[in-house]
């Protein structure tokens, strides 16, 4: 937790008209789904009330935060994979794009030319991408996507094999995903999970909520400028 607590003192130290632009924003996901522009390949099931977005994804979906974000910012919520016997309780697949732009796009807006949630639909963006517990909870990925077709750059130090990187069923965990200048981090419950030194780094676009085949759920959403 020790990135989190220099970002809290930093913004301590900041002056008041500082602090004000640096103010979190986010989800309390109490209010409905109207921040949110949804894809989804089949018949899914998002919810967002009491607290939590809940979504049953029978194929692949992307949840994105309409809002664009600029500079550097942080990115960070609780989720977890719910496994219940429900017919789509997999354990399988909390990922994430951020920074994303689409360059074919009006504006290069990456929600400008709506997908069919199909993973493979994505692969025209410029964005960053984490995948935890991918391929039915075996790969736990890094990439940095360029925006063409069938590329995705994947980097031997990207990819964790590892059991203790996969995901474990109904058990809270703590991601951030940062973006602060020319570097890009993942951290997962304070730890570092993957570090990248981007030395052209992509500074604004869109956020979005990922997973295929599977039923998760997400709370505490902040995103801040650092």
């Amino acid at each position: 937790m020790l990135n989190r607590r220099l970002l809290i003192a930093s913004l301590a130290a900041m002056p008041v008209a500082a602090q004000a632009r640096s103010r979190p924003r986010g989800d309390d996901f109490r209010d409905g789904l109207g921040q949110w522009q949804l894809e989804a390949d089949g018949a899914a099931t998002v919810t967002a009330q009491g607290g939590v977005l809940d979504i049953v994804a029978p194929r692949g979906l992307t949840l994105w935060y309409k809002t664009s974000l600029k500079g550097r910012v942080a990115i960070a919520y609780d989720v977890r994979v719910v496994s219940a016997g429900g017919p789509h309780d997999e354990v399988s697949d909390v990922n994430a794009f951020w920074m994303a732009t689409d360059p074919a796009a009006p504006g290069g807006s990456a929600l400008a030319r709506p997908r069919s949630g199909k993973f493979e639909e994505y692969d025209t963006l410029r964005t960053y991408y984490i995948g935890i517990g991918g391929n039915r909870n075996t790969t736990t990925r890094m990439r940095r996507y360029v925006g063409r077709p069938g590329d995705r750059p994947l980097l031997p130090e990207h990819d964790r094999p590892a059991k203790a990187d996969m995901l474990e069923p109904n058990r809270w965990f703590h991601l951030a995903l940062i973006a602060d200048g020319h570097r890009i981090t993942v951290e997962r419950d304070g730890a570092l999970l993957f570090e990248m030194n981007d030395p052209t780094p992509y500074r604004s676009g869109h956020f979005g909520i990922r997973t295929t085949q599977s039923h998760i759920q997400v709370r505490n959403l902040t995103i801040t400028s650092i």
